[in-house]
């Protein structure tokens, strides 16, 4: 019998890739959606890359208990990936904390209670990356963005407080080396559906020419492959358990992305915009743009990661940015979305 793996948020951008990569180890894998609506697309999302005759669909909603018990039941391992995203400040910044504090705590305890080996949780490079440090500051997992920072917006508290419960309830119940964290930066690369992830969205904005300009927000990037084979590391490795781990590289600029896909992509960048916005136009343009206000924090940034334990977890390095930047590009244009 193959090992039950539940993936919560396998509609998702990072859920789907990690689902995929289980159903391909072998792994059965349960995965929820919020909406039943979706769970033909996952599964034509899943059937075109690995074989799904082990992949089970359940609905689960963040903000409910029902069904977390069931979901669990069986399970060695569970993947907590869903958590509310969404790219503008909303009005109300419980539409995002609520959702993704009540989550983690319901995926813990669900997890711990059906005694799985592991649970490993999908955070952010934000709960690390607005920690107080000198310019030159290498950041490491032992750095926690503080949440009486000035200026943090609704998704940085949504995550921070999200990890901060997982910690906190695996540190109460005894079993912090059941659980592992995973802190990606900005998460790119191939679509496996029409529903690009987040950052993904970013990259789609400059190739459908969204933008006069190319502004200067610099973002740390990573590889979906690379942090869906983190993820299943960390729910597997014997050391992993009771660790964070940071995967990003140093940040590279929106600018710097379009120069690889006109390199690499000339026939798909014609609607590209050509002028770059310089870092003192970007900041000035924040304040009347509300994405770019939002994130500011990203202008011209140049902070560091220490990528070694993540390389040392997956057993290699990261993939090419360049690379991936470019097949994020032709998915792109393979799902007709741009």
């Amino acid at each position: 019998m193959a090992d039950t793996v539940l993936v919560t948020g396998i509609s998702g951008f990072i859920g789907g890739h990690i689902a995929a990569e289980l159903l391909r180890r072998g792994y059965a894998v349960r995965g929820s959606v919020r909406s039943p609506a979706r769970a033909d697309e996952v599964r034509a999302a899943m059937a075109a890359v690995a074989d799904d005759a082990l992949l089970e669909i359940v609905q689960l909603d963040l903000l409910s208990d029902e069904g977390w018990s069931a979901a669990t039941e069986g399970c060695r391992f569970v993947q907590h990936v869903a958590s509310p995203f969404v790219t503008a400040k909303p009005k109300d910044p419980d539409d995002l904390i609520r959702p993704a504090v009540q989550g983690t705590t319901r995926a813990i305890n669900a997890a711990l209670d059906a005694g799985v080996d592991r649970v490993v949780v999908t955070s952010a490079l934000a709960t690390v990356q607005y920690a107080p440090a000198r310019k030159d500051h290498l950041f490491t997992a032992s750095d926690w963005t503080p949440l009486d920072q000035r200026g943090l917006g609704a998704y940085v508290t949504s995550k921070v407080r999200a990890e901060r419960a997982a910690w906190d309830i695996t540190e109460r119940r005894g079993a912090r080396d059941r659980l592992a964290v995973i802190n990606p930066g900005g998460v790119i690369g191939p679509l496996l559906s029409d529903d690009p992830g987040t950052s993904v969205t970013a990259i789609q904005q400059i190739m459908a020419g969204a933008l006069p300009m190319i502004p200067d927000l610099r973002l740390p990037w990573i590889d979906v492959r690379d942090v869906a084979d983190a993820h299943i590391e960390a729910m597997t490795g014997e050391t992993a358990g009771g660790t964070r781990t940071i995967l990003a590289t140093d940040p590279s600029s929106l600018i710097d992305v379009a120069a690889v896909l006109r390199a690499r992509l000339p026939e798909a960048s014609a609607k590209m915009p050509t002028r770059a916005m310089p870092t003192w136009l970007t900041w000035v343009a924040s304040m009347f743009e509300p994405q770019l206000r939002d994130n500011r924090w990203l202008i011209g940034s140049a902070q560091r990661f220490d990528r070694g334990p993540a390389e040392t977890l997956l057993g290699r390095p990261f993939r090419s940015i360049p690379e991936t930047i470019e097949e994020t590009g032709r998915s792109l244009v393979e799902h007709g979305l741009v």
